[in-house]
């Protein structure tokens, strides 16, 4: 669900976690409009990752994937014995309450949940193409090379969109202004801004998403009380980004290019703190 901070964890065991294996048996098989995936990471709730730590489960992979009560994994294509195990492990009186992921929970997750679902109608059959020509060249920025970020690994599992906005690999998903001992202590801009500016990013809100003469560009939103989200200028000039632990792409969640990170559909990250440019070799995040 996360892009910044890292995902939640919640632990089920005894008669909950017995519970919840028999609502997530897999009751038929999907048909094919049905068994598919989004075909780009998007911002926000994207579905739940289920890992069963001790011993294996009858039916089930020991690693699994539950979207609108659809399940995927190694051999598994199917609807779950209960299509709402969603709504019964986030729901107002659900497990989820015992995690502390932001004031508004586990309201804001429902919501997230019911915009997800309409969402994944929408997906388009691919991303939209990577046109290089007819956008002004940002001769400094990082190139755009998704297959070193999309490992399926240690690269792509461990490194946040701070990681991917700043060019920078630290395998520990960064959070802004920890290595400087000045980490943003709530999720808003006028917090993780100078968290930051800490790890020393300068602050540009004048940028008016053109390119500097030294560095590249990278943008700053924030879901409020939720999560943090960064976008990086590349150099053709267009923007992509990393949600989370996700893979890197080059659309917003409505499958277009990203022209300006202002105007891109952004998911529940309502909103835009400011441009802040990167000077390669002169910061330090973990």
């Amino acid at each position: 669900m996360f892009s910044g901070r890292p995902n939640p964890i919640l632990y089920l065991e005894g008669s909950d976690a017995q519970e919840a294996a028999a609502r997530l048996l897999p009751e038929r098989q999907l048909k094919r409009d049905e068994a598919k995936l989004p075909t780009f990471p998007t911002l926000g709730y994207r579905g739940l990752t289920i890992d069963f730590v001790e011993g294996k489960q009858r039916g089930l992979p020991k690693s699994l994937q539950l979207v609108n009560g659809n399940l995927f994994g190694v051999g598994l294509s199917h609807r779950a014995t209960d299509p709402y195990f969603e709504d019964f492990i986030c729901g107002s009186t659900g497990p989820i309450r015992r995690l502390p992921i932001g004031q508004r929970s586990p309201g804001f997750v429902e919501k997230e949940i019911n915009r997800f679902r309409k969402v994944r109608l929408k997906f388009p059959a691919r991303p939209f193409p990577w046109h290089k020509r007819h956008f002004k060249a940002c001769r400094c920025a990082p190139l755009y090379e998704p297959d070193w970020w999309n490992d399926g690994g240690q690269k792509q599992l461990n490194n946040n969109c701070y990681n991917y906005s700043t060019n920078y690999r630290s395998d520990t998903f960064a959070q802004p202004g920890q290595a400087a001992g000045a980490m943003y202590a709530n999720l808003t801009c006028a917090s993780v801004r100078p968290a930051a500016e800490a790890d020393c990013l300068i602050n540009s809100p004048s940028a008016n998403n053109k390119c500097p003469k030294e560095g590249h560009l990278v943008a700053l939103v924030v879901w409020p009380n939720g999560d943090f989200h960064w976008y990086r200028k590349g150099r053709n000039g267009l923007w992509t980004h990393k949600p989370g632990s996700t893979p890197v792409t080059n659309v917003d969640n409505s499958g277009h290019l990203i022209h300006d990170p202002r105007t891109a559909d952004r998911g529940p990250y309502t909103d835009f703190c400011t441009f802040m440019v990167v000077m390669h070799g002169h910061i330090k995040i973990i």
